[in-house]
């Protein structure tokens, strides 16, 4: 995938009883390389390294919570994150992950940034491994297509989704389908990290899209006291701003 846009990776270790969700941020603008990730208790959120130069973008779009754990998980590429977290809080941990994406999502829309009407991805993590995934993506009328996947997680698999198809196109494809299937052999919420940041690398000479990588890594029945694992480009390259 040269460009996904914005990745959301679902899924176990191999050992038993670890859950593991990745937020991974690639952007060609400069204002969308203009930002990192930063984790704030249990919150990761996105934030500038350049105020000016992220004004160039529109800062509703890139700036917000991307992933929030608690008693479950929440996850996605916009400020939608805020109505999962709350969803989760007041259904519980018994409620079926469908249906909190459902009451979270129903008044949003894929994001206005024409021409490429970024699709809003999104997803859950329920105490004992039920898992959830969400779309909502431009249809060819304009309407919003929504499209909603849960499943038990499996020990060394896991389910991806991202905003865009990955090829280099204008207007960029959006995702469509279901959520592929990955492997996940990885056992650390740094390890995995690593493996997702290494694998967006641009295959040769050319633009790095990558701006960052979070992962955290908790245990199934406990999802609060979860393991994090951030790589953000430019800290990692020496880069300011």
């Amino acid at each position: 995938m040269a460009y996904p846009g914005r990745v959301i990776i679902i899924g176990a270790g191999p050992g038993a009883g670890r859950t593991m969700v990745l937020y991974a941020v690639t952007g060609r603008s400069p204002s969308s390389q203009a930002r990192r990730l930063r984790q704030e208790a249990r919150s990761i959120w996105t934030e500038p390294t350049d105020a000016e130069t992220l004004k160039q973008g529109n800062p509703e779009l890139l700036i917000y919570r991307a992933l929030a754990f608690d008693s479950g998980i929440a996850v996605s590429n916009g400020r939608q994150t805020e109505d999962i977290a709350a969803a989760l809080k007041s259904r519980g941990r018994d409620a079926d992950p469908l249906t909190v994406l459902a009451d979270a999502l129903q008044g949003w829309e894929y994001e206005p940034d024409a021409p490429h009407f970024t699709p809003r991805i999104s997803g859950c993590v329920q105490a004992g491994g039920r898992a959830g995934l969400n779309l909502i993506r431009r249809g060819g009328t304009g309407a919003p297509e929504r499209a909603a996947f849960s499943w038990q997680l499996e020990p060394g698999r896991g389910k991806l989704i991202s905003t865009y198809q990955g090829t280099e196109e204008n207007p960029l494809p959006s995702f469509s389908g279901s959520p592929r299937e990955v492997g996940n052999p990885w056992t650390t919420a740094r390890s995995m990290a690593e493996a997702a940041f290494g694998s967006m690398a641009p295959a040769g000479p050319g633009q790095d899209y990558r701006v960052s990588v979070a992962c955290l890594a908790a245990d199934a029945d406990d999802l609060s006291d979860a393991e994090v694992h951030i790589i953000n480009l430019r800290e990692r390259s020496g880069r300011i701003g």
